[in-house]
């Protein structure tokens, strides 16, 4: 069935299997439930439904239940679901953990039911509860009907049989498409044990119950039907979506030690004193990417399409914003960022912005970078717009630098030592000689060789260093926590 209520534009997709029989009747109460005056006016309806083998107890049976919801969840997202319809009270037990790993929202059934007990009977306070004996014990019911308000009954075992669980679950039970005989015996005398214990109202936590209520015939008491309830609700009721948590997208590989260093500063400028307060990564860590040095000065191939895919890849994974760790791949973002819809932080432009908070009056700003960030002008453009002049290294020592990144025994090769060292603290002394004070580590390796934030010279000179890099984070971090990450 795929028709729509008319003008709602909603889609509700209903997750079948859990019991097979529960959920087609839910199904059918949902197009009952539609006001509709033509078949074009019937609700969007996608029924899913596999073969669940998960039944039985205990925590292998509940992971397996939950993980089954969870696909069909995430499936139903990609169809383009807008409201999830679960008719199995034993998986609202965990409706909470689903909740927070999805988009969608979830109709409550015990909600539903709820709701039209208080509506339908607004003088009843003790409530009889066909549950199963997992339902019971985790006291579903309980929280939706509170003491003191509330009162809950269940009914008593006899001797050491439940009968709501054996006349659902037995051998002969209604899971096994048996709609008469003992299994409607055993629930009859439940009924009629919940209003000896004072009930006023029964309400089934099984959707199969739903399927013999004419056979259990009448009784002293109303049984609600739980499932018209649940239908009813879903189709009048306009459910919440969660409130998207913050996620931050990094363009990650870029190179691969800069992104772990990158992700490193995220944890450690977050205000959290524990992991859930932390902020959600998504990481594309993609090393394939073509290096962007190679391009900018010579004949290398050009980035811009896996730097926009793997953009796009954060983008499609929910990120709200994405983050560049590397400085030199910039130089392109002018080009990616109008085809996307989510912005990227410009790791330059906020350490201009930096630089002008934190160092008024400067105006000359030293920066080390790959050959292919200064002759791309990416650097210096965001310095000039914020009123700074760039100062890079000499041609000799602009060698040096490279060397210290993309030598054999440099940073990128996985030294920090020795002569790599050496070649950075040559082109560190020679723009402190040039009365440099602030130096911007303008390539997210050079952190990883320069980690302090003062770099003293052998003739006792000194120069601040701005590391680009945590700048990034921190701004990044601001972003989520202004959102409520």
């Amino acid at each position: 069935m795929h028709r729509d209520i008319a003008g709602t534009g909603r889609t509700f997709g209903v997750v079948g299997g859990l019991g097979p029989l529960g959920s087609a009747d839910v199904f059918f109460k949902l197009v009952r439930a539609t006001p509709a005056s033509s078949d074009e006016d019937h609700v969007d309806l996608i029924f899913e439904q596999h073969p669940f083998r998960g039944s039985g107890s205990g925590s292998a049976a509940t992971t397996a239940r939950k993980l089954y919801v969870f696909d069909m969840i995430r499936a139903f997202e990609k169809r383009g679901v807008t409201t999830v319809v679960l008719p199995c009270f034993l998986s609202h037990t965990f409706i909470d953990e689903l909740k927070a790993n999805t988009r969608l929202p979830i109709v409550d059934i015990v909600e539903a039911v709820r709701s039209h007990v208080q509506r339908t009977y607004p003088g009843a306070i003790r409530i009889g509860v066909l549950a199963s004996d997992h339902v019971r014990a985790d006291g579903l019911f309980e929280r939706y009907f509170p003491a003191p308000q509330f009162e809950i009954v269940h009914p008593r075992p006899r001797g050491d049989v439940d009968p709501v669980t054996e006349a659902i679950y037995g051998a002969d039970g209604i899971k096994r498409g048996n709609l008469r005989g003992r299994p409607v015996e055993l629930l009859r005398d439940a009924c009629g044990d919940l209003a000896d214990q004072g009930a006023q109202v029964i309400v089934p936590g099984l959707t199969e119950i739903a399927l013999v209520a004419d056979e259990i015939g009448p009784l002293r008491i109303p049984l609600i039907d739980s499932n018209l309830a649940y239908a009813q609700y879903a189709v009048s009721t306009r459910c919440a979506a969660r409130a998207p948590v913050f996620k931050i997208g990094v363009v990650g590989g870029v190179g691969p030690a800069a992104t772990v260093d990158f992700l490193d500063k995220i944890v450690r400028n977050t205000p959290a004193s524990r992991d859930q307060e932390h902020i959600k990564l998504l990481v594309e860590q993609n090393p394939q990417i073509p290096d962007r040095t190679a391009n900018l000065v010579g004949d290398g191939t050009d980035p811009t399409i896996s730097l926009y895919a793997t953009c796009r890849r954060l983008e499609d994974g929910e990120a709200d914003l994405i983050a560049i760790p590397c400085n030199t791949a910039h130089a392109f973002v002018e080009r990616v960022q109008p085809h996307l819809g989510i912005p990227i932080v410009n790791m330059l432009t906020v350490t201009a912005a930096h630089l002008r908070d934190a160092y008024p009056g400067l105006r000359e700003v030293g920066v080390l970078a790959t050959s292919g960030t200064i002759e791309s002008g990416v650097y210096e453009k965001a310095l000039e717009s914020y009123g700074f002049r760039q100062v890079a290294p000499a041609p000799a020592l602009q060698a040096r630098v490279m060397e210290a990144i993309y030598g054999e025994r440099g940073v990128k090769a996985g030294f920090t030592t020795g002569q790599c060292k050496a070649d950075i603290g040559a082109a560190v002394d020679a723009l402190i000689a040039d009365g440099v004070d602030v130096i911007v580590l303008g390539c997210t390796e050079l952190p990883i060789l320069l980690p302090g934030r003062e770099y003293v010279a052998p003739n006792g000179g000194r120069a601040t260093l701005v590391d680009p890099t945590d700048v990034l984070a921190r701004q990044c971090v601001a972003y989520a926590t202004a959102a409520g990450a």
